[in-house]
């Protein structure tokens, strides 16, 4: 019987976390979504990149709000259970509030190895995959880049200004500047220009203009064209295309991690990563976040299941509350910013360490005394 009525709770659990994980994950996703569009409107990138771009972040959205949906789960349910009068079933059948806390916090470790499994193998996964559909696009877009008298710089060394634009899609008094090295350049004024698509390539097929190069003795060469072709092919968007360390698998940072601490002379080894000791900081702090931030839902199903110490008659029950769900916000606040101070620095990654121990050790030592008390 104590089985059943703890599947029946947990069941709960689950289906308010799927359900409330599910609505924010689509509301954070939408806003980001929204806040994406710069990727077509001013990179230049296809709506099928966006599109996949954008599908690819919703594992990352899901488990940054893992904590927090389960957290307010059990909350949720566990009030909901009190004002129903359902937890007297279990003090009924002869559960304790003590094991009934640790059946939950049992339970609370299937969550605990999803977060696991989500930021070490999924997230680094999927940010790389959506990563690689920008660095692998071209500019498809490239044609609603370009606005009639404003000088646009989204493509890297190449500056493009046109006066006007007519229906069909020539260009009229165009201007391009670009930069071929850090000393050489070429700027190609024309009287009118449209883009061309031949053999899968883009190109700026201009008019009656001229060609104006200058080079690092500062000498310029002119030439004049009655008709020329700009491949823009060649170009890409400035958007940073290297790998970010999210990004970076799992085993590769801790590979980069051991050849740094035991100096081990094989980093070019290692691909898209800068394994230099300077980045051993966001090594370190990329890793606690992937394997040990996840231990804090452990302590916040702790504080979420204090509610059950107080009977809803109680006359500061709805303060208890309160203060029972601003504790587990209030960690799950101290676990982000603790984070941000962990790196090279031992003492703050020690400080990192301990604080969710200590706190899951103190609650549970007060709690064990407090139920000693009220037997």
């Amino acid at each position: 019987m104590k089985k059943i009525i703890f599947k029946k709770l947990f069941s709960e659990i689950f289906l308010f976390f799927l359900i409330a994980s599910f609505a924010l994950t689509l509301i954070i996703w939408v806003i980001q979504a929204v806040n994406y569009l710069d990727i077509v409107t001013e990179d230049g990138h296809s709506f099928t990149v966006y599109f996949n771009y954008i599908f690819l972040s919703i594992p990352k959205l899901f488990s940054q709000s893992l904590p927090f949906v389960f957290f307010l789960s059990i909350f949720y349910v566990l009030a909901d259970y009190e004002n129903k009068n359902q937890l007297l079933i279990y003090w009924s059948h002869g559960i304790t509030k003590f094991q009934f806390i640790n059946q939950i916090i049992k339970f609370s470790l299937f969550f605990l190895f999803i977060q696991i499994f989500f930021s070490v193998l999924i997230i680094p996964y999927t940010l790389d995959k959506s990563r690689s559909f920008i660095r692998n696009s071209s500019l498809d877009f490239f044609p609603n880049l370009i606005k009639p008298k404003k000088f646009i710089d989204t493509v890297k060394n190449l500056t493009i200004f046109i006066d006007r634009k007519n229906k069909d899609g020539t260009y009229y008094n165009i201007i391009l500047k670009e930069s071929t090295s850090p000393l050489n350049s070429q700027i190609i004024i024309a009287k009118t220009g449209r883009i061309s698509v031949k053999d899968n390539g883009k190109f700026l097929i201009l008019n009656d203009g001229k060609i104006i190069q200058t080079n690092n003795k500062k000498k310029s060469t002119v030439f004049n064209f009655k008709t020329t072709q700009f491949d823009l092919e060649k170009y890409s968007s400035k958007t940073i295309k290297a790998p970010k360390v999210q990004e970076i698998p799992t085993a590769t940072l801790i590979q980069c991690l051991n050849i740094l601490i035991n100096k081990i002379d094989k980093r070019s080894d290692i691909k898209n990563l800068n394994c230099e000791i300077n980045f051993l900081g966001n090594i370190i702090q990329e890793l606690f976040k992937r394997i040990y931030m996840p231990v804090y839902i452990i302590l916040i199903t702790l504080i979420a299941s204090l509610l059950i110490l107080k009977s809803k008659n109680s006359h500061d029950y709805f303060f208890f509350k309160i203060k029972i769900f601003s504790t587990g916000i209030l960690f799950l606040v101290i676990s982000d910013i603790s984070l941000n101070f962990t790196g090279d620095k031992n003492l703050y990654n020690l400080s990192f360490l301990i604080i969710p121990v200590i706190s899951f050790l103190i609650i549970y030592q007060i709690l064990i005394l407090k139920l000693k008390v009220n037997k």
